[in-house]
């Protein structure tokens, strides 16, 4: 029999449609996150025990007093268990995915209940939504809309449509039809019996299916974690992956309670929104005589006045709260608040370190959120962008798949460990097993089981592949996959209780310190070298980020420093991560300043610290480049600054007049020397940062045969016959007329005036698409930068010499600011750092100068006390 395998046509339709309808995803993802924030922005922002007394006050309403008191204690109950905001995002999830799916489970269903056709065609299709392993349905919810809130929410979506559909069609389809027949002899619309004669007798059916939607719903809690939702499912993954039993048992508590909550909440509405059930109800309490008071449920508007009243006490608690949050203060805020995205593998250097980036970056002032996932939706994450990085990357051997499928998508950011090894280890009580060679023929010793770790871990495939075939092993023991928690758990009671077992580890790990282990020899080298631990990001983190960047690649940790690290976070409460991660930190002053350092150091304070500075600059791209510069310099060093934009003229009369204190982009002595020349008695030169300057004609690299302005001679069509210049009233246009006439070019090219930021995109477009382009550059420049642009030779001379740019001040400068005075004496820039300062501002965008000055300067460890060096 051929072997078939549909799952491929399934990847590959996958892949297509991750190329072809992004877009459509992207509304998707938009949508459902959207609906998701609001209802959680609504429940979790509100003060716990207030809103817990509304949740108390809607069963109050549905169920009676009872009610109301046992749902105030099953939410003041989870509050204690500290899960309240997990609760609340468990709830937000449900109640998204219960909305969504109702929407179109009622609609569906109806239809199906009036058309025999539609109602043949939906059975099959809801079979397989009902039966499908659940898990199925994160694999392409992870592809489409990575790791996060969305997986979660469309497995959840499709695994409970199936009841709201069913249950709908089945309350239309009992509907007595001798009414419906009734109701269609008094001649009512199709539309109208639907609406007032089946939904009304078929609604406790339906909401008996809006229950199972809302309960099923619930029990995809687990499954959402696995995906990197947010909630309690997530801590319960926690629990179940890393053997945390109390976190578990609390989690799991508090996932009762709320589907409790909900069950009886939903069917108490039954009986509120339907006819049939407030009939009965009303005859079961007629029933009851005097001892109807025990039934006693305040009415709608009673109830939405307690609601209203308590939801305004919450939101007046909210907003005095808000911005109470602790930040890093002073010089260590480098982060400002910005958000970063991490992932961490469940294996303990993995938890460890990601826990201890987490309180670093907190205190430096950023704002990491930290997931738990499996090494294949972790590293799909990153390819696609959700997760900035990760700590725990196993090269080249453990991680390698992922590495080949989606490193052109990651980038590495540095070795923090290695080498490590990969083994399989036994208790040091189990005789005559020294190396992976005395396994064989003692399969029966060890019950013929080897303990595995997650199926997904590059070990496991290497030990299944590899060494158990190399050893002649195979067919005498089975791998058995499970997770690195519970290869540990069987490890402690196999030494509990003197048994034999052997288990996959690797060095370094904190259990061959807790027990005396073996690790087996591998004399044939089936597991390979050791490997390295790397930090991995997501592509472009490095630009994105480059100060967490530069702490990534230069973070180490000894064996002695992480396996410390690791029995410190072991030995804590379960939950307490990053608690046991402070506490570890207070052990070792210094570590986190080394690990962590803040740009241009702690922040030291100038002289002048608290004086203010006005500078000014025109839009020239060296003058913005060096001016936000110098802003970033002084506001680090306690000063003041302010910057304006100004035209030269006006620039020049005002610090002549000691309106402004200095500037950073005088040409002289050519370009700017009509200023100079009428300003110079109430202005300072401080002194001159770059030069000589030049003026050029430049073709991109791949031009060759073209390297002086002589060999443009005879090779117009090649460039069209044009040279692309810039404004006709800039100096330059001026001076390239007697260039070309100088080299005999007047005649045979024409040069287009344009603007500057025209030439620069008629040099992006002609470099993208590999097409030659003649045109007018000068030197400094940030277009040297970014694109691979040829400088011709002007061996006449014609182009002149160049100037430099200089500092200028008021008159009175040194004597007001003589620290910052010396400090732009010195000032230098080389033509490459100053091309590279202004090609990162060009990619930052308007608006943002300064904050791409101040991730260039980041970037360059060192630069600014060099700059501004303070004693």
């Amino acid at each position: 029999m051929p072997e078939f395998h549909p799952g491929n046509w399934v990847e590959r339709a996958v892949n297509w449609l991750q190329t072809h309808l992004g877009w459509l995803f992207d509304v998707i993802n938009t949508v459902l996150t959207g609906l998701y924030d609001g209802i959680n922005l609504v429940l979790g922002g509100a003060e716990p025990l207030l809103l817990a007394g509304i949740f108390a006050v809607i069963a109050f309403w549905l169920r009676g007093i009872l009610a109301g008191v046992v749902a105030f204690g099953g939410f003041v109950l989870i509050d204690s268990f500290g899960l309240w905001g997990e609760a609340m995002s468990t709830l937000s999830l449900v109640l998204a995915a219960a909305v969504i799916t109702i929407l179109f489970a009622v609609p569906t269903g109806i239809w199906a209940a009036r058309t025999k056709t539609v109602s043949a065609a939906v059975r099959p299709v809801l079979d397989v939504m009902q039966t499908m392993p659940a898990f199925v349905y994160l694999i392409p919810g992870v592809m489409f809309f990575s790791v996060g809130t969305t997986p979660g929410l469309l497995a959840t979506i499709i695994f409970s449509m199936p009841p709201g559909v069913r249950m709908t069609e089945l309350g239309i389809r009992q509907v007595d039809s001798e009414l419906v027949e009734a109701a269609d002899a008094f001649g009512t619309s199709p539309g109208q019996t639907l609406r007032r004669v089946q939904f009304p007798l078929a609604l406790p059916t339906i909401m008996a299916g809006v229950n199972q939607v809302i309960m099923l719903a619930l029990s995809m809690v687990v499954i959402a974690g696995m995906a990197g939702a947010p909630g309690l499912g997530e801590r319960v993954y926690a629990a179940v992956t890393q053997v945390q039993i109390g976190l578990g048992v609390e989690s799991g508590i508090a996932v009762v309670i709320l589907a409790m909550y909900l069950d009886r909440m939903t069917g108490a509405l039954n009986v509120r929104v339907s006819p049939l059930g407030r009939r009965a109800a009303a005859k079961t309490t007629a029933m009851l005589g005097r001892m109807r008071f025990v039934r006693y449920k305040p009415g709608t508007a009673v109830a939405l006045s307690g609601v209203l009243v308590l939801a305004l006490a919450a939101g007046g608690l909210n907003m005095a709260s808000s911005g109470s949050g602790a930040q890093a203060g002073g010089g260590t805020n480098v982060g400002k608040g910005k958000q970063l995205k991490m992932g961490y593998i469940p294996w303990d250097e993995g938890i460890a370190t990601s826990y201890l980036w987490k309180e670093a970056l907190e205190q430096r002032g950023y704002q990491p959120d930290l997931k738990q996932l499996d090494a294949g939706p972790l590293y799909t994450s990153l390819a696609q962008g959700q997760t900035d990085f990760q700590t725990d990357g196993w090269l080249p051997t453990t991680h390698q798949q992922y590495w080949d499928k989606y490193g052109s998508r990651m980038e590495k950011l540095g070795s923090w460990y290695g080498p490590t090894s990969l083994e399989l280890s036994v208790p040091s009580y189990v005789k005559g097993v020294k190396s992976l060679a005395d396994l064989k023929g003692q399969g029966k010793k060890f019950k013929g089981k080897i303990i595995g770790i997650e199926s997904s871990a590059g070990e496991m495939k290497i030990l299944k592949e590899k060494v158990l075939k190399e050893y002649g092993l195979e067919g005498e023991y089975k791998v058995v996959s499970s997770s690195t928690s519970s290869m540990l758990s069987e490890l402690k009671r196999s030494i509990q209780q003197k048994e034999p077992v052997v288990v996959t580890l690797w060095s370094p790990h904190w259990a061959y310190n807790k027990y005396d282990l073996t690790k087996l020899d591998d004399p044939k080298g089936a597991f390979g070298k050791g490997e390295k631990l790397h930090n991995v990001g997501r592509k472009g983190f490095a630009e994105d980020n480059p100060t967490v960047a530069r702490w990534l690649k230069n973070f180490h940790l000894t064996e002695n420093q992480l396996t410390s690290l690791e029995a410190r976070i072991q030995g804590a409460p379960k939950g307490q991560e990053q608690k046991a991660v402070k506490q570890w930190l207070d052990a070792r002053p210094g570590f986190l300043d080394k690990m962590v350092p803040v740009p241009g150091g702690a922040k030291k304070q100038g002289k002048d610290a608290g004086k203010s500075v006005d500078m000014a600059y025109f839009p020239w791209d060296e003058a913005i480049a060096t001016t936000y510069l110098w802003d970033n310099i002084l506001e680090d060093r306690g000063y003041k600054p302010s910057v304006k934009q100004l035209d030269p003229g006006p620039l020049f009369t005002a610090m002549s007049q000691g309106q402004i204190d200095f500037q950073t982009d005088a040409w002289l002595p050519t370009t700017h020397e009509q200023y100079w020349r009428k300003h110079r008695d109430k202005l300072t030169d401080v002194g001159s940062w770059y030069g000589p300057t030049s003026l050029e004609l430049s073709v991109p690299s791949y031009v060759k045969g073209v390297d002086s302005l002589a060999d443009l001679k005879g090779k117009s069509k090649l460039f069209g016959g044009k040279i692309t210049g810039i404004e006709s009233s800039a100096g330059e246009m001026k001076i390239l007329e007697q260039v070309l006439k100088d080299y005999g070019l007047d005649k045979e090219y024409k040069v287009v005036s344009s603007s500057t930021s025209s030439m620069l995109s008629a040099v992006d477009k002609s470099v993208k698409q590999k097409k030659p382009v003649l045109a007018t550059t000068w030197s400094p420049h940030w277009v040297h930068s970014k694109y691979p642009m040829k400088k011709l030779k002007d061996p006449k001379g014609s182009w002149g010499k160049g100037d430099h740019i200089h500092v200028t001040a008021k008159k009175g400068f040194k004597k007001d600011f003589p620290e910052l005075y010396g400090w732009l004496k010195n000032f230098k820039m080389s033509e490459q750092d100053l091309g590279s300062l202004e090609a990162a501002i060009q990619e930052g965008g308007k608006g943002q100068e300064k904050e791409s000055a101040r991730k260039w300067l980041d970037s360059r460890p060192g630069l600014e006390d060099k700059l501004a060096p303070v004693k």
